[in-house]
């Protein structure tokens, strides 16, 4: 066995794999460069940590379960004449994770609401956040089939050890008692322990209407909003308006 070999196996044995796999690039940049020991070996500690990073925010993107990937720089704020700059720029900063706030993003449907969402809470993700994202529907059945299945159990662990909680299409159906308890229970858990993102196209006034319970409705109000920003995201559909047409620049409409 030679000696790059050696290197990399002792390597791998201290869990420097990443630095091991890398390690001929990062002996030939030295070389070329002409660094000294120890800017050598800053380079591999610099590398073999940010391949750490790299990896946790693979990891942490993987367990949120966004439906897409959009971020924040890919959410036209030119569309939103609703949500000013400096208010983007507020909650781009996320200070409001550190504060316990919870986000209430109302609109109808097709203004960016869920594009927002999964904007700041892929930002979370890099800022070393663990975030989560659930349909309501997908919500509710996870709850109920959580003493039931390892999946689901699994599932509702990460939701309850999450930084940031992202709650998809609230209130667009309604809830039995039983539904409405658990995501109770769930919201209480939640509270005081992490911040909680909601889209909706109905305001919260509203929500008693699909919760049923006024008792159950006022409880789960009272923890969102304690400490909550309402944000209302009212312009045109951002999807009718850039729609893609089989007729091209032609609509049937038209």
């Amino acid at each position: 066995m030679n000696q790059l070999s050696t290197l990399q196996d002792t390597l791998k044995s201290l869990r420097l794999g990443e630095t091991a796999n890398h390690l001929p690039v990062l002996l030939e940049k030295a070389k070329t460069n002409d660094d000294t020991y120890a800017s050598f070996l800053m380079n591999v500690m610099s590398y073999e940590q940010k391949r750490r990073e790299d990896k946790q925010i693979e990891r942490r993107l993987k367990w949120a379960t966004f439906p897409y990937h959009k971020t924040l720089e890919q959410f036209n704020l030119n569309e939103q004449e609703s949500l000013s700059k400096k208010q983007y720029n507020q909650l781009k900063e996320l200070l409001w994770i550190e504060q316990l706030y919870n986000l209430i993003l109302l609109g109808p449907p097709g203004v960016g609401k869920t594009h927002l969402a999964i904007g700041l809470g892929i930002q979370a993700i890099h800022q070393g956040y663990k975030v989560v994202f659930s349909s309501m529907g997908e919500l509710i059945q996870t709850l109920k089939t959580e003493e039931i299945t390892r999946k689901s159990q699994t599932r509702m662990n990460r939701i309850r050890t999450a930084d940031l909680v992202i709650i998809d299409d609230l209130m667009f159906m309604a809830m039995n008692q039983k539904e409405a308890n658990l995501f109770f229970h769930l919201i209480n858990e939640l509270y005081n322990n992490a911040c909680v993102i909601l889209t909706s196209n109905k305001a919260p006034k509203e929500w008693g209407e699909l919760l049923g319970d006024p008792a159950i409705t006022t409880a789960i109000l009272d923890r969102i909003m304690h400490r909550a920003e309402i944000i209302h995201l009212n312009e045109d559909s951002y999807r009718m308006k850039h729609r893609l047409s089989i007729f091209g620049e032609e609509s049937v409409s038209n």
